[in-house]
């Protein structure tokens, strides 16, 4: 069986999402990859988008979860983002999410947090 990978990489938004209130008052900037395995050799050969994701719907869908909602868990997140669109392209054989908060309030210096969801067909 054939596989490629479609990615959508470091899609920015910001939004209000953490453990401290001043998190969810304030807001912050979020970033997210998302990773969709399936096989497009169909839609490469045709050159149709209808046989393979759009990623600005993908982009979309990511956008309404991330700026629609306030969550204290940014794996709620990608939780959610992969399950919607595994939702949206049922065809899908795996797909990663990655949500990344920059310079979280680790008490320290740390580039940023990140929480990697993975899903596959076999798993549900």
């Amino acid at each position: 069986m054939a596989s490629g990978t479609v990615r959508l990489i470091n899609a920015v938004f910001y939004a209000h999402h953490g453990v401290m209130q001043e998190e969810h008052r304030i807001g912050g900037r979020y970033e997210v990859d998302v990773a969709m395995d399936l096989d497009f050799t169909e839609a490469a050969r045709a050159d149709d988008l209808e046989q393979t994701v759009d990623y600005e719907k993908v982009y979309n869908q990511v956008q309404a979860l991330m700026t629609q909602n306030r969550f204290y868990l940014i794996e709620r997140l990608a939780y959610l983002i992969a399950h919607k669109v595994v939702e949206i392209y049922p065809h899908l054989q795996g797909v990663e999410v990655t949500v990344r908060k920059p310079n979280p309030p680790v008490g320290g210096t740390a580039d940023r947090a990140e929480a990697v969801y993975r899903w596959t067909s076999g798993n549900g």
